[in-house]
């Protein structure tokens, strides 16, 4: 592209030169200058568009990564202090952040998720460090939410998280701590880094680790990593 555009202006200047070399030159000719010269440039702007949208992306993936090993490294620790593994979000391994509970129905939502401001999928997607932190705000029109630490038990006295984990605190807030309180901001201008948790099951040898999916919500469908555990 760069070649392209060093081409152009050698004819540009090859066209300008001649324009000031010659006498008499017509109006008509100074017009044809004038329209060549708006023509490269509107072909140029669009080529330094797509570089610069595709800078944002590679950009956002780098950041998504970064997301996911902090993931990682947060499921290890835990799983060697509290004797199973989670991620943020989690009061346990086998709960649910966000609105998934299987993969296949995540992977179809995906294929359809290429906007923040999707209302029916939007709702079922956590934010990563909070919806009103004001350093990384989520897009006005987004239905994005924040994660609740659940309660051990509910007003009716029904146990909602039985044995769960001393100290554990909701997910932006674990987050937050793992980057040490500094969260990563979306290249994009409505870009918003967001997740969910399909929980794990089982027990003893059978036991399967929870599975996270994080994505920025320019575009989801695009821009997602998944990660086994």
């Amino acid at each position: 592209m760069i070649m392209l555009i060093h081409n152009k202006k050698s004819i540009l200047k090859y066209f300008l030169h001649r324009f000031k070399s010659s006498r008499g030159q017509s109006l008509a000719e100074f017009a044809v200058i004038t329209a060549m010269m708006a023509t490269f440039i509107a072909t140029a702007i669009p080529k330094f568009s797509d570089v610069m949208e595709a800078g944002k992306a590679n950009k956002s993936i780098d950041e998504l990564d970064k997301i996911l090993l902090q993931a990682k490294n947060f499921y290890e620790t835990t799983a060697a202090l509290e004797g199973r593994g989670r991620l943020p979000g989690q009061d346990k391994f086998d709960m649910v952040v966000g609105g998934y509970t299987d993969s296949t129905e995540l992977l179809d939502d995906l294929l359809l998720f290429d906007s923040f401001s999707d209302t029916t999928l939007g709702k079922k997607w956590v934010s990563v460090f909070g919806t009103d932190n004001p350093k990384a705000l989520m897009p006005s029109g987004s239905n994005f939410r924040d994660d609740t630490l659940s309660a051990d038990v509910n007003k009716a006295g029904e146990v909602i998280c039985r044995n769960c984990p001393l100290g554990r605190m909701k997910g932006s807030e674990e987050w937050l701590s793992l980057f040490n309180r500094e969260e990563l901001v979306s290249p994009f201008q409505d870009g918003h880094y967001i997740y969910i948790v399909i929980p794990g099951y089982g027990t003893g040898e059978d036991v399967v680790a929870p599975r996270i999916c994080v994505a920025d919500g320019e575009s989801p469908k695009h821009l997602h990593k998944i990660m086994d555990l």
